[in-house]
């Protein structure tokens, strides 16, 4: 009877450390590929895919054309499912594209309205929705957070203000550097949702911080669901009703949500991959595994298309949503304490940067990149074009500019004619 009592208690302990330890597990396999998956469910990627675009102005019918191989033969040389790219000229959306599958068991085409998630493409989108509360007098930049949330749950965080959330130089840590345990193990598991920004900031409020508040620099997508909740407080409204109000409404963007767990064709939401890391003929692809992302939503969390991508991109370049004052604030590269600008020279929720592109020249742009499960995104606004791109996949690649360097042949195609039209 004892020994049996005994065995019955150690299979319980076990069972427990097994359920204790299987997020981390995952973590390990899934996002690291330190420990081995299942050698099941892994899919081969076809090289023949199809393709479609939408063509909105047909002055651009050669970019349209050379963007839309671009893409194609993109796709087949990262191995992608799925690829999707957009573009604004002079306030509107101009072009869409896409090629490969939305889902690859199934067969289910990607479409042009296909979503994606956006990774930390979503840090952009609540900078833009501080812009725009600066822009109102809601909220200032250089004011402690303590005015606009209340109660901070840490009070070592009064000392931050707005604009080191939005910079990443407020001393918060990224997810392998929150020192509250708890919160590290729900963002391995990834399996609890958040309603509020302000619930989520129970992932990390026990975690001290880094530095002091404005004299480094150290990117923190915490530090930016840190800004989702002090913009919240500031508007007396949820995060999510304020986005809608501030940024996806004016800017039309009626496909971007909360990401789902999964991918769900019936509302056209991509499934997302994990590759094996190999190329041609030993490429496998498999779904990733079920994440909740409700608890990074500000800095990681949604859903978009490019065609949303690019239109919130033109919306940014529109005088009447963010004065030129505004936007050249937001752009420019931030200084520390020091008085040297920091060393990703990061703006306000955007990097800023000049490139010189292949028969184009000098490109300045704004951009934010984002890597997610299963999933990377790039949005780039082109000021002096007044041309925004945004491409999206449905897996990772290891190198993110593998991923990313299609938007400037996009972006080459459509500057020649836009040089040649000009805008209205």
């Amino acid at each position: 009877m004892i020994r049996k009592k005994i065995l019955f208690g150690g299979i319980t302990l076990l069972a427990g450390v097994g359920y204790l330890l299987w997020p981390v597990y995952q973590f390990y396999a899934w996002s690291l590929d330190a420990l081995p998956l299942s050698p099941f469910g892994w899919q081969v990627l076809s090289t023949k895919a199809p393709s479609t675009q939408v063509l909105y102005d047909r002055e651009r019918q050669a970019a349209a054309e050379q963007s839309l191989i671009a893409i194609e033969n993109h796709r087949k040389e990262i191995g992608a499912p799925a690829i999707s790219a957009a573009v604004s000229a002079c306030g509107k959306l101009v072009w869409a594209g896409a090629s490969g599958w939305a889902d690859l068991e199934e067969k289910i085409p990607v479409s042009t309205e296909t979503r994606f998630r956006i990774g930390s493409t979503s840090k952009a989108l609540t900078g833009t929705a501080l812009a725009r509360l600066v822009q109102k007098g809601s909220i200032e930049l250089d004011k402690s957070i303590a005015n606009y949330l209340d109660p901070l749950p840490n009070p070592e965080w009064a000392a931050i203000t707005p604009r080191q959330l939005a910079s990443h130089t407020s001393g918060l840590p990224h997810y392998k550097k929150n020192s509250d345990w708890l919160g590290l193990y729900e963002t391995l598991a990834l399996k609890n949702h958040y309603e509020s920004m302000y619930q989520a900031l129970g992932i990390f409020d026990g975690s001290e911080l880094l530095f002091k508040p404005g004299t480094e620099f150290y990117y923190s997508t915490l530090g930016t669901v840190l800004l989702g909740a002090v913009l919240a407080g500031a508007e007396q409204k949820s995060y999510l009703q304020l986005m809608k109000e501030e940024v996806f409404s004016p800017a039309s963007m009626t496909s971007t949500d909360i990401s789902p767990i999964n991918g769900d064709m019936q509302r056209n939401i991509a499934k997302f991959y994990k590759s094996n890391h190999l190329s041609g003929d030993e490429l496998r692809l498999r779904e990733w595994r079920p994440v909740d992302l409700s608890h990074r939503l500000p800095g990681g969390g949604f859903i978009s298309t490019p065609s949303d991508l690019a239109k919130f991109g033109a919306r940014y370049l529109d005088d009447n949503y963010l004065t030129p004052e505004i936007r050249e604030i937001f752009w420019t590269p931030q200084k520390l304490a020091n008085g040297e600008v920091n060393m990703q020279g990061y703006a306000l929720g955007w990097r800023y940067r000049n490139q010189d592109i292949p028969g184009v020249g000098l490109l300045q742009y704004a951009n934010h990149g984002g890597v997610s499960r299963g999933s990377q995104s790039w949005l780039m606004v082109m000021p002096d074009h007044g041309l925004s791109v945004a491409v999206n996949i449905n897996r990772k690649t290891k190198v993110f500019w593998d991923f990313g360097r299609v938007s400037m042949d996009i972006a080459a195609a459509f500057i020649k004619e836009q040089n040649a039209l000009g805008c209205e």
